[in-house]
C-alpha cells in the first residue's frame, strides 16, 4: 500500500506555468523580442534556467541579465493566483489521515516552495522539502529523493514519487519506489500509474492491495 508521497512543485503541486510563462514573456518584451507561449511553455518545463539560457541565446541577449529581469517579474507575480490543481489537498489531506507523509523534492528553492505552501495555507501537509538550493543534483538523479527517504526512513515499498515529467518518473525509479505521471502521459519513461485528474489517484491510493509495478493508465 502506498502511504507516502514524495512530490514535485510546479506542473504537479500548483499549476505555475500560465505566471512563468508570462514573466518570460514580458521579460522579452522589456528586450524588445518576442516568442510564443507555446515555445516558452516547452522549454520551460524542461527547466527554467534552460529556458532563459535558451530564449535568450536564440534572440541575441544576454544571459544573465536576461535571467535576472525574468526573475524580477515573475517574483511580482501574486503567488495566491498560481493555484493548487484541484483536488491536490484532498489527496495530501487522505495521505496524512492514514498516518503517512507528503514531501517535496523539487528544483526550487525552499524559500519559494514555502511561499506557496503559506499562501495556500498548505505548509502543515508536508513533512519534509528538499529544495533546488540545497546542493543535490537535479532530477533525474534520485538523490534529493533518497535525501527525502533517509531522513523521514521511508519504506520505499510504501513511496511514490508523483511529477509531471519524464525526469520525475527516472528520479523515482532510480530511488527504488513507485512513479505516478500527472498530465497528459507522453512521456518516454512508463510509470506505474498516469492519471490527468486527482480523483483518479485519490481511488489508486484507497486500493489495499499491493500494485504491481507495470504501467497503469487512467
Amino acid at each position: 500500500m502506498t502511504r507516502h508521497l514524495i512530490w514535485d512543485v510546479d506542473g504537479t503541486l500548483f499549476d505555475t506555468y500560465p505566471a512563468i510563462v508570462r514573466a518570460f514573456l514580458l521579460a522579452l518584451e522589456d528586450f524588445g523580442k518576442s516568442d510564443s507561449a507555446h515555445h516558452v511553455e516547452h522549454a520551460a518545463r524542461v527547466g527554467l534556467t534552460f529556458c532563459a539560457s535558451q530564449l535568450a541565446i536564440s534572440h541575441d541577449l544576454p544571459v544573465g541579465a536576461f535571467g535576472d529581469r525574468f526573475g524580477e517579474l515573475y517574483s511580482a507575480i501574486p503567488k495566491s493566483v498560481q493555484l493548487p490543481f484541484d483536488g491536490v489537498k484532498a489527496v495530501c489531506e487522505r495521505v496524512l489521515a492514514r498516518g503517512g507523509s507528503n514531501s517535496i523534492a523539487t528544483h526550487r528553492a525552499h524559500e519559494s516552495v514555502d511561499e506557496l505552501l503559506l499562501t495556500h495555507a498548505m505548509r502543515h501537509m508536508f513533512t519534509e522539502i528538499v529544495g533546488g538550493d540545497e546542493g543535490f543534483p537535479k532530477k533525474p538523479s534520485p538523490e534529493s529523493f533518497l535525501a527525502i527517504i533517509g531522513r523521514r526512513a521511508l519504506d520505499r515499498v510504501e513511496t511514490a514519487a508523483i511529477g509531471d515529467r519524464d525526469v520525475d518518473i527516472q528520479a523515482g525509479k532510480a530511488a527504488g519506489i513507485r512513479t505516478c505521471l500527472y498530465g497528459r502521459g507522453e512521456g518516454e519513461y512508463s510509470a506505474d500509474l498516469v492519471f490527468s485528474d486527482y480523483k483518479e489517484l485519490l481511488l489508486y491510493l484507497e486500493e489495499d492491495r499491493r500494485r504491481p509495478t507495470t504501467r497503469q493508465t487512467v
